[in-house]
């Protein structure tokens, strides 16, 4: 991987040895609390569940990013987030899942600014019970299929790396 092309653009940093362990502890719980937000507001929620779905896999990923190489994402964060993934891990069904992530996150959070950009035709949520029961079975679907999965992949990759470091 060429870092250095994201340090230079200012995209990436490295994080300093003293502060690797404040960047771990934050996503650690970063990334568990926007999955359990996830599953306590799915039902009556949805929208928020999915959102804080894909937080969960973004901020899991930061975690990773942060612990294996003292990466700091800088600017464009999900985007990047992606990229720099995408030349460390080889594993297609990770990459898959993080880009279904992200793609469903832009859809229901298309007023963010960096999805402004991007902006796709979404039917707002209306309130009706049609629109509550169908974002109902979309959070069970994104948080099963999606987020919980990437998350356990990231996990394993993470104890995995920290198996071969400790031999």
């Amino acid at each position: 991987m060429d870092i250095d092309i994201y340090v230079k653009n200012n995209s990436i940093s490295i994080i300093v040895e003293t502060e690797v362990p404040r960047y771990i502890n934050f996503f650690e719980n970063s990334y568990q609390e926007n999955m359990s937000h996830a599953h306590f507001v799915k039902n009556n929620f949805p929208r928020w569940s999915i959102i804080s779905g894909y937080y969960a896999m973004h901020d899991v990923t930061k975690l990773f990013l942060a612990k294996e190489f003292r990466i700091k994402i800088d600017l464009k964060v999900h985007k990047t987030t992606i990229q720099i993934l995408n030349e460390i891990v080889k594993d297609k069904e990770i990459l898959g899942l993080l880009q279904a992530g992200y793609e469903e996150f832009i859809k229901i959070a298309n007023d963010l600014a960096e999805a402004k950009e991007e902006r796709m035709k979404v039917q707002y949520y209306t309130g009706s019970d049609f629109m509550k029961e169908k974002y109902k079975e979309e959070a069970e679907s994104f948080l099963t299929k999606t987020a919980m999965p990437y998350v356990e992949k990231i996990k394993k990759l993470m104890q995995k790396n920290d198996n071969q470091s400790s031999k």
